[in-house]
């Protein structure tokens, strides 16, 4: 399989991250209210000079946050000259796993069910940083690999967007909005192996070209 990699996350420092992960933290155990930047740097053993220097304000912390989180769904570098089809399944299941892994963590639920406490509050930001850091940088990362799918003859489709829709909702379905409801996101999880393939299996079955939908 060829390498998977974190395409285009954010250049953090190793203390960068550490603090990073300190503040997914005290949202996820103090709430929003707990998530200011005294309590941040308490928690992380930094300076507030320190934390307005790498992240600025509050909405630029969670920026942060939001799209450091993202960065955990791992997708590869565009190599379309080493794409097969095996590698494109195996590419697009361990994507599928992550991306499931990742919206069922304490810190996503947290930041999700956050943003739509604050939906109809005037000013808010979070909705739409979850959007343009959060799904759309996924977004994007997972588009590198199915234009080079499609590149190697491995996958047929006129439009990216409407490819990576399809390819989303295969593998999330309800399932995101279940467990914003309160079901158990662990129960889920011990199916996610076998979610993430059905699903890459599906969309092989729209999608991918003869070639490309060989069984690995």
């Amino acid at each position: 399989m060829q390498s998977a990699v974190h395409s285009q996350q954010p250049a953090y420092s190793e203390r960068q991250s550490a603090v990073l992960d300190s503040a997914l933290r005290l949202l996820v155990d103090g709430g929003e209210r707990a998530l200011t930047t005294a309590g941040v740097a308490r928690a992380a053993n930094c300076s507030k000079e320190s934390l307005y220097k790498w992240f600025g304000d509050r909405d630029g912390l969670l920026s942060a946050m939001i799209g450091f989180q993202a960065s955990k769904v791992r997708t590869f570098d565009d190599a379309a000259d080493m794409l097969t089809a095996r590698g494109l399944r195996e590419h697009l299941v361990l994507f599928a796993r992550d991306l499931l892994e990742v919206l069922a963590g304490e810190v996503s639920l947290a930041l999700n069910r956050l943003a739509i406490g604050q939906a109809s509050r005037e000013g808010s930001k979070l909705g739409l940083m979850l959007q343009e850091r959060g799904r759309r940088q996924i977004g994007k990362r997972a588009g590198v690999l199915l234009d080079a799918g499609r590149r190697a003859g491995l996958l047929s489709f006129d439009d990216g967007e409407e490819a990576y829709d399809a390819l989303y909702g295969l593998i999330v379905s309800d399932l995101h909005l279940r467990m914003l409801l309160g079901e158990d996101s662990g129960r889920m999880a011990r199916d996610f192996g076998h979610r993430a393939e059905r699903a890459v299996a599906a969309f092989l079955r729209l999608h991918g070209r003869e070639k490309g939908s060989a069984q690995p």
